[in-house]
């Protein structure tokens, strides 16, 4: 009999009288994943965080935590869970040890601990009093409450925020060896390089909808490479249209080339050498543009769908 899910969502649909929040998020977590959840400011990461954890009632839809019905079992699913919220904050005028171990209590956890391992990890000066500490810092105070007591889901909203790439770098490692010892992680964030370092799957969410799941293997071969090209001449674009790999040629100017490649650029830069360049530049693709690809691909079967329902009412 196959383990059941750690996270799993029907149809969770969220809104804010009028306004959208999430519509019909499907979504499985599998024990022992670290899943990342992609989508720009506003799509509906937190409000959907917030939802499986019953910090707000779902419009329709449900979902279960590891194994629990959040509405029926809201605070028994939260004490099971390590969560970092994207608007973390504390209470400043406690030290960050007197903090972390009041959330202990607060949660009734009875058992062994990291506070001191984490802290250390992290460069946390435990005794300071946390309104003395940076952003950076009080971030730390944050991650180390998510991972202190063990859970077997850590869910974590922008983790990253404020850290120096040091310590972002040691946040990735813990990430790993969470994974390695059976734990799962769910990560939210608007970062591409952060889950593509950390990540087995990833969803992408826009506008308040679940657009794609795939696995991190399958979609780092599809964000792609964006190489800007400025030529001592025109050049025929369907030189490097036709080139395999290269999803799209534009011509921003008369002797410029923008291409965007997926896959090996090999074939590419054996093309570039036949001609004069005189400029190249060569980035990954955007975020905003991995989302606008995936969305404009999304788009018209949405439209499709909801025209045959419109049609079958």
């Amino acid at each position: 009999m196959a383990p059941e899910p750690v996270i799993e969502m029907r149809k969770l649909t969220k809104y804010y009288g009028r306004s959208r929040g999430i519509i019909d998020v499907d979504l499985i977590v599998e024990r022992g994943e670290v899943f990342g959840f992609l989508g720009p400011n506003g799509a509906g990461k937190s409000t959907t965080i917030r939802t499986i954890l019953d910090y707000i009632r779902p419009t329709s839809g449900f979902a279960r935590v590891n194994g629990m019905d959040p509405q029926k079992e809201g605070a028994k699913v939260r004490r099971s869970v390590g969560y970092l919220p994207s608007d973390f904050e504390t209470y400043h005028g406690m030290t960050a040890r007197k903090y972390l171990r009041t959330l202990l209590s607060m949660m009734e956890y009875r058992g062994r601990d990291r506070i001191e391992e984490l802290a250390e990890r992290f460069q946390l000066d435990l005794d300071r009093k946390i309104k003395e500490f940076s952003r950076g810092n009080r971030q730390k105070v944050g991650l180390v409450s998510a991972f202190m007591h063990y859970p077997l889901l850590v869910i974590l909203d922008e983790p990253t925020t404020g850290l120096d790439p040091l310590m972002q770098q040691e946040f990735y490692n813990l990430v790993h060896e969470e994974k390695e010892a059976g734990r799962t992680v769910f990560l939210s964030s608007h970062i591409l390089a952060e889950v593509e370092a950390i990540c087995d799957r990833v969803g992408i969410i826009k506008e308040g909808r679940l657009i794609v799941v795939e696995a991190m293997r399958s979609f780092k071969e599809k964000t792609g490479k964006i190489m800007q090209v400025r030529f001592d001449r025109e050049v025929d674009p369907s030189l490097f249209s036709s080139i395999r790999g290269v999803a799209h040629v534009e011509v921003p100017e008369p002797a410029e080339l923008t291409i965007t490649v997926s896959g090996n650029i090999d074939a590419v830069i054996k093309e570039l050498a036949r001609h004069t360049v005189l400029e190249l530049d060569y980035e990954d693709m955007s975020l905003e543009s991995l989302f606008l690809k995936y969305y404009e691909k999304e788009l018209p079967n949405r439209r499709k769908a909801d025209a045959a329902g419109g049609a079958a009412a």
